[in-house]
């Protein structure tokens, strides 16, 4: 015990003074900060410099003549086609649009300008169909009902309980946005601490301390020690950052508002986190360790690796689809499966309720799949770690393994 705990002791303080492991812990909230201070001052930039788009009209139907301001684009009558012409090039408006008599049968607005454009922009549009309609309606109905038929439609969902309580979560943007954020930074620190630990053991292997090391521990002992002591220091960067997390989404919501105000972690979701972590790096770190036993380098190995590792992101890729469709069995059977569990089951937490039954399941796969990788790898481990010059084939690893 006493020779693992040197192990684990020497792996954890290595992997601390690691300058990429120091900079990828410290990254994430530095750059939670600099978003939130690049936003003030971008937004105080915009608030500071508003600037009113003056956009011309010929009323050829002479009902157009009031809400002519709409929000910061101004809209300016002009009598005739030539006048708004002659404004047009002198640049005293950025374009113009004509309201014909037949406006009122074929619905069609003509504009005019000298930029060319695939389609007038979205508050160009929106300013010139206000316009139109409050016009139209003016004085059928109060001007208090036309400015609620203009304004955006706002709706605030509340989650009920199954007791007709408010739910202490409720949905939105923010609880896919968290689990989304989470679900890459678990990924990355999975592979930069299991990528540490398969380099380790591909260096010791090529330079032959691996063959000092094993005179003095097990292979049982070496296996324990480095994959603890990587973990363990990959826990220390999962726990910054969420400790990090709550206290960036406090200061995001009251500097930026809006839909952040809404953001919130919930206790259950970070233990999953350090759970999911836990177990994802462990079964990881155990199949690194198994791969660069079998090796001949370590640039090997990584090259072999990526298979794993690009099983563990695979669920990135599909984030669209698990959002829309979380209760697909697809994804129940990855959220269940030991390499894609950690990622699949932080994007679906953030989209729905996912059953306790299914969390238990994929938590117990996962401790199973470590019991059944570390016994697996001791096996790999005293019988490849000191081969050199080639790796062996599958069929030698199963026959040593059955051998075993």
């Amino acid at each position: 015990m006493n020779k693992t705990y040197l192990v684990f002791r020497h792996e954890f303080l290595n992997m601390l003074h690691r300058i990429g492991f120091i900079i990828m812990t410290l990254i994430v909230p530095l750059i939670g900060i600099l978003v939130i201070v690049i936003f003030q001052i971008v937004s105080g930039a915009t608030t500071a410099k508003v600037e009113i788009t003056k956009i011309g009209y010929v009323d050829q139907v002479s009902g157009f003549g009031q809400f002519t301001q709409q929000g910061n684009i101004s809209l300016i009558r002009y009598d005739t086609i030539a006048e708004a012409d002659k404004a047009l090039d002198d640049s005293t408006i950025k374009e113009y649009f004509i309201v014909s008599p037949d406006y009122f049968t074929t619905g069609m607005i003509n504009l005019y300008t000298l930029e060319k454009q695939l389609q007038p922009p979205g508050d160009v549009i929106d300013a010139i169909k206000k316009f139109l309609t409050s016009n139209m309606i003016s004085g059928k109905i109060p001007d208090a009902d036309i400015n609620l038929i203009n304004a955006s439609l706002g709706i605030v969902t509340t989650r009920l309980t199954t007791f007709g309580e408010v739910s202490p979560e409720q949905g939105g943007a923010g609880d896919l946005l968290i689990p989304a954020i989470f679900a890459l930074l678990l990924v990355l620190s999975i592979s930069f601490s299991s990528g540490y630990l398969l380099a380790g053991i591909g260096d010791e292997k090529e330079n032959r301390l691996i063959e000092v090391l094993l005179s003095s521990v097990s292979p049982r002992q070496l296996i324990i020690g480095k994959v603890l002591g990587l973990g363990a220091a990959g826990l220390i960067q999962v726990i910054i950052w969420v400790i990090c997390a709550p206290i960036l989404l406090k200061v995001a919501s009251i500097s930026i508002g809006g839909f952040l105000t809404t953001l919130h972690v919930s206790p259950t979701f970070l233990i999953l986190c350090v759970v999911y972590f836990i177990l994802g790096y462990l079964l990881f770190a155990i199949i690194m360790t198994a791969i660069g036993a079998i090796t001949s380098s370590a640039r090997e190995g990584q090259q072999l690796s990526t298979i794993f590792t690009l099983s563990s992101v695979a669920p990135l890729w599909f984030s669209s689809v698990i959002i829309l469709f979380p209760n697909n069995p697809v994804f129940v059977v990855l959220t269940i499966f030991p390499l894609t569990a950690p990622v699949t089951l932080m994007m679906r937490f953030g989209a729905t309720e996912v059953p306790a039954w299914q969390i238990i399941v994929s938590v117990a796969v996962l401790i199973l799949s470590i019991a059944i990788g570390l016994f697996l790898t001791a096996k790999i481990v005293r019988t490849f770690l000191l081969m050199y010059g080639k790796r062996p084939r599958l069929r030698e690893i199963v026959r040593s393994l059955r051998a075993g």
